[in-house]
C-alpha cells in the first residue's frame, strides 16, 4: 500500500529527497505522494521531520 503525506506537511521536501524513485512532488497545499509510483519502501517516512508521512 502506497504511503500519504498528511496535512501536518509543512512542505520542507526533505521526502522528496528521500524518494528513490521519484513519487513525491509538491501539491497546492503540501507535497504528495503519486500512489501509481510509490514502491512502499518508507524512505520518505524516516526523513519527515514532523512525522506527517504514513502508510495509507
Amino acid at each position: 500500500m502506497a504511503y500519504v503525506i498528511g496535512d501536518e506537511c509543512i512542505s520542507c521536501g526533505s521526502c522528496a529527497g528521500g524518494c528513490p524513485v521519484g513519487a513525491i512532488a509538491e501539491g497546492d497545499a503540501h507535497f504528495e505522494i503519486d500512489a501509481d509510483a510509490c514502491i512502499s519502501c518508507g524512505a520518505c517516512a524516516g526523513t519527515c521531520p514532523v512525522g506527517a508521512i504514513s502508510e495509507g
